[in-house]
């Protein structure tokens, strides 16, 4: 009987250590299963685009910023000007020179070359204008009006060359509608842009200049004595339009549009230009 009891207890002991493998092997099949880690694939960089920006010299210390604050925003462009007067630049785009992007001192530039179906007409827009001043050297006092070219104090006028610098077009309108220019004009001497003005009645080698305002406001040198009065000349607009021989048009429009955007309203104004983009 006792080992009936035995032979009992031990079959007892056997079926609940079976019981309790098969448990622990349920609880395991029941476990929750690992979630296998995925490794984001890398963002992939924006390719690297090198825009060149054909701009009206009177633009130049504007667009060092302007460039500055829109790789900011885009480190994958980078911006090469070339600044000269917009009749050169015109001329050059028209002989197909590589350029993305052209901003004009003036209309009559940008229109030639929409004439020859040069733009991408829909990115043009008119975004800047300026105002165009007389100036003479910091100390001078021979001259305090545009009558004053007249005097024989007065040696040198410098002007920009008409037929190829806006400033100098403007100007020349200017002093024809004030019944000046013909009586001075011996005394004109005429620069490739406004900035070879600036420079020489800086450094005195001409007694006055006609030049874009933003231009007399970044020099100490020189000091305004004069604007042009008010219906002398046509309105002085900068235009900016993508060149349709662009090979980066994308680029090119994104970089025309943020120079109509808020972003840079505040960077033209500090140099003296009137935000025209409503």
């Amino acid at each position: 009987m006792k080992n009936l009891k035995k032979i009992v207890l031990s079959l007892v002991t056997i079926a609940l250590l079976v019981l309790m493998v098969a448990c622990g092997q349920s609880g395991n099949q029941h476990a929750a299963t690992p979630i296998p880690t995925v490794t984001p694939e890398p963002t992939q960089a924006a390719e690297p685009v090198n825009l060149t920006v054909s701009a009206a010299a009177s633009l130049t210390d504007a667009m060092e910023e302007i460039k500055a604050a829109y790789i900011n925003e885009n480190p994958n462009v980078t911006i090469d000007y070339i600044f000269a007067s917009s009749g050169s630049l015109q001329q050059q785009i028209e002989n197909g020179a590589e350029v993305d992007v052209f901003l004009s001192a003036a209309v009559k530039q940008m229109d030639a070359l929409k004439n020859k179906g040069l733009l991408i007409d829909e990115t043009r827009k008119d975004f800047l204008e300026n105002k165009v001043v007389l100036i003479v050297p910091k100390n001078s006092t021979s001259v305090t009006g545009f009558k004053d070219l007249t005097s024989e104090a007065v040696k040198q006028i410098g002007l920009g060359e008409p037929t190829s610098v806006p400033v100098g077009q403007y100007s020349e309108e200017i002093l024809k509608n004030l019944n000046l220019l013909d009586s001075i004009k011996s005394k004109v001497v005429y620069g490739k842009d406004v900035r070879e003005v600036l420079t020489w009645v800086e450094t005195s080698n001409a007694d006055a200049g006609m030049v874009y305002e933003t231009d007399a406001k970044i020099s100490d040198k020189v000091k305004i004595v004069a604007h042009a009065p008010e219906g002398s000349h046509v309105p002085v607009y900068y235009p900016a339009a993508v060149i349709k021989a662009s090979k980066n048009v994308d680029a090119a429009t994104d970089f025309v549009n943020f120079l109509y955007s808020e972003k840079a309203k505040p960077i033209f104004e500090k140099y003296g230009f009137a935000f025209m983009v409503k």
